[in-house]
């Protein structure tokens, strides 16, 4: 029998360099890949066109006011692994101040977002999403700049992407990854 997902248990996963993905049917899978994707934050790459974006203020940028929109609109998608466990889980984790979103809207319309856990020195990214060119990426720059600004070391993107790589999203072997994770929670940061 599966032991049902906990706010704790999902903390102590990722911890350990862990973390849950829901498959169609509903199963919670936990993996922790040979390689790990992750967002070296002295490297981090904003592309000419989404600085661009940024610079004129498209999008109005909020931390934390629509967090489970957030996640229900990430997972608003014909192949999710963001089951509804998944969604009661991370917006638990959110009311105890350990998920956060990172929102853009657009003339008071929600129109992307990403979510991830923050623990110490880590914070690990779990989706994104977009309703609108380059709302989720205007995120993501937002989520790097305050990371950096409270000294986070590790931003965790878990798998590769070809989009993401843009960004300077790299590979690292898990010994690697968890070499700087223990580094990170060995760290005393706060997100908000």
């Amino acid at each position: 029998m599966q032991e049902q997902l906990s706010p704790e248990l999902v903390v102590a996963a990722y911890a350990k360099g862990i973390y849950p993905m829901a498959d169609p049917d509903g199963t919670i899978r936990w993996y922790s890949p040979i390689r790990r994707a992750i967002f070296p934050l002295d490297g981090f790459r904003v592309p000419r066109t989404l600085a661009k974006v940024v610079r004129r203020g498209t999008y109005e940028i909020r931390i934390d006011t629509a967090f489970e929109e957030v996640i229900r609109g990430c997972a608003d998608r014909p192949i999710t692994w963001i089951s509804e466990e998944i969604v009661r889980v991370y917006t638990e984790l959110h009311d105890l101040g350990l998920a956060h979103s990172v929102e853009a809207w657009h003339e008071g319309r929600l129109v992307g977002g990403l979510y991830g856990v923050a623990l110490r020195g880590a914070f690990m990214g779990e989706s994104m999403f977009s309703r609108m060119p380059n709302a989720s990426g205007v995120c993501l720059v937002a989520l790097v700049e305050r990371l950096k600004a409270r000294g986070f070391v590790l931003l965790d993107s878990q798998t590769p992407t070809r989009h993401l790589a843009r960004f300077g999203q790299i590979l690292v072997p898990r010994a690697e990854y968890l070499r700087r994770l223990r580094e990170a929670l060995a760290l005393e940061r706060h997100f908000d």
